[in-house]
């Protein structure tokens, strides 16, 4: 039998906030808020993802659908969000998440595929962004990278994720620059970088674990 990844496992379904490992460790995302679900794999609009994510509240959001959201832009997540696809296959393509000026968020169990445009991310993290998981995530072939994290955005987490049939995979400090980027605290584990041609990851500044 495989062992568990996380100790003293907890099945309920709020238990993994404040399971992660390393910089993001101190990350709730939506533990405090109500339940969000996503109900339609419209881009907007009530029960979809996008709408759930711009709330202003903490919310802990689950999907009651499976399938291919396509996003026609980049879809926010304010603060306080656990963005949680157990249970379900879901999707994302077109564009990306961008974590902008946010903390504690978690996002885990999503795709990521076929994002298209300049300067089009998987996950962008940035600026100023903290206390962030991305867990059990799948990334592939977006236009730009799989996830970036930059401008001073700190105490992260990437944990469990597959990067596959991608060039420019993961930014760690976007800049030379950039020297306020002393600040970032990124941890990397057990992740697996499959096909992948350069940034694996990249790093310019700050404080990296793997």
């Amino acid at each position: 039998m495989a062992a568990l990844p996380y100790a003293d496992v907890d099945f309920t379904l709020r238990s993994m906030a404040g399971r992660a490992e390393g910089f993001g460790r101190s990350s709730i995302g939506g533990l405090n808020g109500q339940l969000y679900r996503v109900t339609t794999l419209a881009d907007d609009g009530p029960g979809s993802l996008r709408d759930g994510c711009r709330k202003t509240e903490p919310l802990w959001i689950v999907f009651e659908v499976s399938g291919v959201i396509n996003l026609l832009s980049y879809l926010s997540v304010s603060s306080y969000k656990t963005i949680d696809g157990r249970g379900q296959r879901v999707k994302l393509t077109g564009k990306g998440l961008r974590l902008k000026a946010c903390e504690h968020v978690i996002v885990c169990n999503l795709e990521f595929q076929g994002g298209r445009g300049h300067d089009v991310d998987g996950i962008q993290i940035k600026p100023n962004s903290k206390h962030i998981w991305i867990d059990r995530c799948s990334l592939r072939d977006y236009d730009d990278g799989l996830i970036d994290i930059t401008r001073q955005s700190t105490d992260i987490t990437v944990s469990r994720c597959y990067f596959t049939d991608h060039n420019k995979t993961m930014l760690i400090g976007a800049d030379p620059s950039h020297v306020n980027d002393r600040c970032i605290r990124v941890t990397i584990h057990h992740c697996f970088f499959d096909c992948t041609k350069q940034r694996q990851p990249r790093v310019r500044f700050g404080l990296f674990s793997m």
